[in-house]
């Protein structure tokens, strides 16, 4: 069993405050909530149908500890996490404030397998395990499968965190404590206020008009929604995609979008589904390099359309080493103009200060089927990862599911892996077959790519 006591003995109360390193900033007991908090709040009620939880799985190798030695755990760290043990109080100037009722048991949960071959079974429980009443997030510990293997599945609404607060967490509890390698503006402001306002208007003209010019489109029905989730996994070492994109001067997140764009090619034909179009939806974190990563939602959400059909050059569909390239260069060259210093800046001035009311139509047009249709975001995780004498062997993102798309697809950086993860839904035809697909797909990129 992990050493959790020795490992916790040094850690303050979960209800003390810790003591601040150098240059960070420990946030107020009361923090204001930000307008993306809001707006998922509100589309919670809006939809209550809807799960608006996201969250992340890691797969440790050793004994399991103790369910109650975990929450133990699990509560000595959340001196680290102010927000876990927050609640929202108060009408349109909504705060975060410490829950003078919280209670970590009712956040940490257990599934036990009942031998191997429940693995599967135990770990989609945890996946679609309600939270308890008023509560944002839960812990739950997996095992039973193997004497020497479990896992900690962390699952948080969306409201409370977004993809980087959530990484944040997972340093504090499983990491070493690295920083996260997100790209955020640097501190300098070369550009004057008129060119940043005009930019950042210029960026919300662009995408609203891009979520209005498909209001007429009626996406096909993949399947019926059963509403219980399930996690499929794949994995390609980080250097791999890195080498890929740097080769054509993109980045890994670019190489994992353009083997997604492959990979549902080959599973619309398998699983006959129709794809005439897949346009993804990317989170980019927003925050400012002065802000707190462990509070509530500085996201943005940009609509991508992925390139699923892309024609071979031969009749007889041969040379799938061009199109996989062609893919690549195609999702390069809308993700550039993303990834420069003036859009990224733009991104922040639009997130800081668009009011509440069209940050929640924004949110509610492109996360609707009728603009995007797959959720896809990335997160660099941590070098290595531990919990007591137990290692971190394995992660996996667990993005939002919306109605009417067909998954949500992850890419965690941890260690020497990337690791891809699709969240679907138990009916889609065949998504057992898509971490597979997508490491095909990879290869197929990385044959194309060598030099000849």
């Amino acid at each position: 069993m992990p050493d959790l006591e020795q490992s916790t003995q040094s850690e303050p109360s979960r209800r003390s405050t810790p003591s601040a390193r150098p240059g960070q900033t420990i946030p107020s007991p009361r923090h204001p909530t930000h307008s993306v908090d809001r707006a998922f709040l509100n589309l919670e009620r809006r939809r209550p149908d809807v799960r608006w939880d996201a969250g992340g799985v890691a797969y440790l190798s050793g004994p399991p500890p103790a369910l109650a030695d975990l929450r133990a755990y699990v509560g000595f760290r959340l001196g680290l996490l102010p927000l876990l043990t927050s609640r929202v109080e108060g009408g349109r100037r909504s705060r975060w404030q410490p829950d003078a009722d919280f209670d970590v048991d009712l956040h940490v949960h257990e599934v036990v397998a009942d031998g191997p071959a429940a693995w599967d079974s135990a770990l989609h429980t945890a996946l679609n395990a309600p939270f308890q009443p008023g509560a944002y997030w839960g812990v739950w510990l997996i095992h039973g499968h193997e004497p020497d293997a479990y896992a900690v599945c962390y699952r948080f609404h969306h409201a409370c965190q977004d993809g980087s607060a959530a990484a944040m967490t997972f340093r504090a509890m499983l990491g070493e404590g690295e920083p996260s390698a997100r790209p955020v503006p640097g501190r300098s402001r070369r550009a004057g206020v008129p060119r940043r306002v005009g930019a950042a208007v210029g960026l919300a003209t662009k995408f609203v008009a891009g979520s209005l010019t498909v209001r007429g489109h009626r996406p096909h029905a993949a399947f019926t929604p059963s509403g219980e989730r399930r996690l499929w996994r794949g994995r390609v070492p980080a250097d791999t995609l890195r080498r890929i994109g740097g080769a054509r001067g993109g980045s890994a997140h670019d190489v994992h979008l353009a083997a997604l764009a492959g990979a549902l090619s080959v599973w619309s034909a398998r699983s006959g589904v129709p794809l005439p179009r897949v346009t993804a939806v990317l989170p980019v974190d927003a925050r400012r390099p002065d802000e707190d990563q462990t509070w509530g939602n500085r996201c943005f959400a940009l609509p991508l359309e992925l390139p699923v059909r892309v024609a071979s050059e031969n009749q007889d569909g041969s040379g799938g080493g061009d199109v996989s390239l062609r893919r690549l260069d195609h999702v390069m060259a809308t993700t550039r103009k993303l990834r420069g210093e003036t859009w990224r800046q733009a991104i922040q001035d639009l997130v800081r200060f668009m009011p509440g009311r069209p940050t929640e139509w924004y949110l509610r047009r492109v996360l609707s089927p009728r603009v995007t249709n797959v959720m896809a975001t990335s997160m660099p995780l941590a070098e290595k990862g531990s919990l007591g004498e137990t290692q971190v062997t394995g992660t996996a993102l667990l993005p939002l599911l919306m109605p009417g798309h067909l998954f949500g697809v992850g890419l965690s950086f941890f260690g020497d892996w990337a690791e891809v993860s699709f969240v679907t839904d138990r009916a889609l035809p065949l998504g057992e077959l898509l971490p597979e697909l997508w490491e095909r797909a990879v290869a197929e990129l990385e044959e194309s790519a060598a030099p000849v």
